[in-house]
């Protein structure tokens, strides 16, 4: 009596393991692999190299995307140069216009004076022919020197929008150049978190492809996945205390605490879940995963799969 009085404070299962969010590590890139500085199941620190990719194309390819940034900018530069040169020729241009637009004024009234002093008298038939021959010519130079202004400025519209293009191959360079840039970090692949490398299949000299898997990665952050029957969960809640024995180390306890129950059963999220609703039915307990976190960072060596036997405290 007094057992069963203590045993239904608890709840626990031998259907348990350590679990963690394994990475597979493999290449973004083609190239072949020159150095694995890391071995099997050797822990490493985040950001620590697990291995190199020859980047010599890379590189190559990253100098001539600088050099597509750097002629670009030039080719900005000269348009530049040459819009500035433009607006010192259209201002040349629009000051001729206006002494053209003086000069002719002034024929203007010579003509029309000698005109004037011609039918008095008092001017002759040569100085009103020359005045008029004047007004002509300054006539003519006022039309040159606005057809220049014109021309100056359509040009100039001409150099704006090379400009602009000069901008467009400037900014695809420039991509070309961040994706370079991108692409060269590739060729060094690191550790995503501190943990483990392990099952490396890869070597020194082997050629990599994209997507290949080279090896797995193990992070420090573990916890344990316990598959209680259904009739357990009952009283079981986040934050309850949990006594863990891992089969690996008897001679230990470890304390940890309920972090969450799964939202449906193990089968539910199987390959292939079970249809109940076809055939004859036979009812069967289902069990349910449990995360269960440690309470501290075990002080043993520890990697998914390995087999553990929780005991929550319930009431």
């Amino acid at each position: 009596m007094l057992w069963w009085l203590n045993a239904r404070n608890y709840e626990w299962t031998d259907d348990a393991f350590i679990d963690a969010r394994t990475v597979t590590i493999g290449a973004e890139i083609v190239g072949r692999i020159t150095e694995v500085p890391v071995t099997d199941n050797q822990p490493v620190e985040a950001g620590a190299v697990l291995l190199r990719i020859d980047d010599s194309d890379y590189q190559a390819s990253l100098k001539q995307a600088e050099a597509s940034v750097a002629a670009a900018q030039a080719e900005i530069t000269n348009v530049e140069a040459q819009i500035q040169a433009q607006n010192a020729k259209i201002d040349a241009a629009q000051k001729q216009v206006a002494q053209a637009q003086a000069a002719l004024e002034f024929a203007k009234s010579e003509d029309r004076r000698n005109r004037e002093l011609l039918a008095r008298g008092t001017a002759t038939q040569q100085q009103a022919q020359q005045a008029a021959s004047t007004l002509r010519q300054d006539q003519a130079a006022l039309d040159t020197a606005t057809a220049n202004a014109g021309a100056a400025k359509s040009q100039l519209a001409v150099l704006q929008a090379q400009g602009k293009s000069a901008e467009a191959k400037l900014q695809q360079a420039r991509a070309s150049e961040d994706q370079a840039k991108t692409t060269l970090t590739r060729t060094t692949v690191v550790a995503p978190v501190a943990g483990r490398a392990t099952n490396i299949t890869v070597a020194k000299g082997t050629y990599a492809q994209p997507g290949q898997v080279l090896m797995m990665f193990v992070p420090k952050d573990i916890w344990v996945k316990a598959n209680f029957k259904e009739t357990q969960l009952d009283l079981m809640r986040p934050g309850q205390p949990v006594d863990i024995a891992i089969d690996a180390y008897p001679e230990k306890t470890f304390h940890g605490r309920v972090d969450s129950v799964q939202a449906g059963s193990g089968t539910a999220f199987s390959l292939l879940p079970a249809e109940n609703a076809t055939g004859n039915f036979v009812k069967v307990v289902q069990r349910v995963p449990v995360k269960i976190v440690f309470d501290k960072p075990p002080d043993v060596y520890l990697g998914p799969g390995m087999s553990v036997v929780p005991t929550v405290t319930v009431r």
